[in-house]
């Protein structure tokens, strides 16, 4: 009697373990996910210049809701996302009326992808291009929490609604701390609204897109909302100087800079014994460049030496070329002198140049990693291969070149007795 009871306590034990494994306590689906839910408005532009057929036959709005439609499909589950519209509402010649036509045409919060479809296919071109007041009202839709937020901004034109410059908006916006982002997208763009949108981006971190075609705008718009669901990590301003001497001292992490048109900047980094430094650079080309163009990334010692370099170049057009190096220190000796950090100058420098009616200021955008890790002592990895950790890989060559020729000469005397022979 007592085993069987035992046995029956066993085996409810033993489901109980099994139900509690495979269906969760409900109680787990309340408890809070600890992360706030990103953000994102999108604002489009619905001015009556949305009305030109130039985007793959169709017209910029029908465009602009044809890729909407896919972005929405694409949203992730966690990001609140709104949309806000410019120029869609007045269609008269009042100035001071058209710059405010701006309105929330999707509150931001959670995707009602039917909702949030049917509204955009209401939406016809009609007025003016009030970009500042649409920032500001997009700036007002994010508002509150400690959420990711983000703008994406479409239009096919710059504002006109002067004396409010949408440029000093976004400085407006970044001055703030918030941590707003705002990217733009032009719409088969001119000069002047490239500037406008390319300052507009700079001012707060974002980034300025050129698309000519509808999968282009789909395709971009999707990719900023799911970087405000996975955003990446934050670059750190800093600025090269002319020599190493001046060059600011760089930790492991994410930088950005401003490099003039051929410009050489210099940085320091602190590389302790049995470290190894690994530093990437890239430089986008934010403005039309000439054809040829290259960068090079330089470790060098204090004293001018150089340890190892990266480079990379290009010709036609691109929007950013990148390369990178590794330099693996040795574990010191017993002298404190070789067991001290030794300070590396990184330099950076690029060949691009730019015809004369493009302005060459401010400087190329310029985003540079610092990574400091340990450094490798297994020969499977890739640093360990090469004549800095030593002659040994030169004398197989070496010794391999010279079996190699002895036995092709015994195999050539040898035919050539055979021959004579017969």
């Amino acid at each position: 009697m007592i085993i069987s009871k035992r046995s029956a306590a066993a085996l409810c034990g033993l489901v109980a373990t099994l139900a509690v494994g495979l269906f969760p306590p409900a109680a787990s689906a309340d408890e809070p996910s600890g992360k706030p839910a990103p953000k994102v408005d999108l604002v489009l532009d619905v001015s009556g210049s949305m009305r030109a057929r130039d985007i793959d036959g169709q017209s910029r709005m029908a465009a602009a809701k044809q890729a909407f439609n896919e972005v929405l499909d694409a949203v992730p589950q966690e990001v609140e996302l709104g949309i806000r519209t410019l120029g869609a509402n007045y269609p008269g010649k009042d100035k001071k009326v058209g710059c405010e036509d701006t309105a929330q045409l999707y509150p931001v919060g959670p995707l009602d992808r039917t909702e949030a479809k049917t509204a955009v296919a209401t939406l016809a071109p009609t007025g003016w291009t009030p970009i500042g007041p649409a920032l500001l009202g997009a700036a007002k839709d994010l508002e509150g929490g400690d959420a990711t937020r983000r703008i994406v901004l479409i239009t096919d034109g710059e504002d006109t609604c002067a004396p409010l410059d949408p440029c000093e908006v976004a400085r407006e916006i970044a001055a703030k701390g918030i941590h707003l982002v705002i990217d733009t997208l032009g719409l088969v763009p001119d000069a002047k609204t490239r500037r406008q949108l390319t300052c507009i981006a700079e001012a707060t971190g974002g980034t300025y897109t050129s698309v000519q075609h509808t999968d282009e705008l789909s395709g971009r718009v999707t990719q900023l909302v799911d970087r405000a669901a996975d955003p990446v990590a934050t670059p750190v301003a800093t600025e090269g100087a002319a020599r190493c001497a001046g060059a600011p001292e760089l930790k492991a992490g994410l930088y950005s800079d401003r490099e003039e048109f051929s410009e050489h900047r210099w940085y320091r980094v602190n590389v302790s014994p049995g470290q190894e430094l690994r530093a990437s650079v890239s430089v986008a080309a934010d403005r039309a460049v000439d054809r040829d163009y290259g960068v090079l990334l330089r470790a060098v010692t204090v004293h001018g030496r150089e340890i190892v370099r990266g480079s990379e170049a290009g010709d036609g057009r691109t929007d950013v070329i990148s390369t990178g190096l590794r330099y693996p220190r040795p574990e010191a000796d017993d002298d404190d002198a070789a067991s001290a950090a030794e300070v590396v100058c990184v330099q950076v420098s690029n060949s691009f140049s730019a015809p004369d009616s493009v302005k060459t200021t401010p400087g190329l955008p310029v985003e540079l990693t610092i990574q400091i890790v340990d450094s490798p002592d297994e020969p499977s990895d890739v640093a360990a291969f090469g004549l800095g950790r030593g002659w040994w890989l030169l004398g197989v060559l070496v010794l391999t070149g010279l079996v190699a020729g002895l036995l092709w000469g015994w195999v050539s005397r040898w035919r050539v007795a055979v021959w004579r022979t017969n």
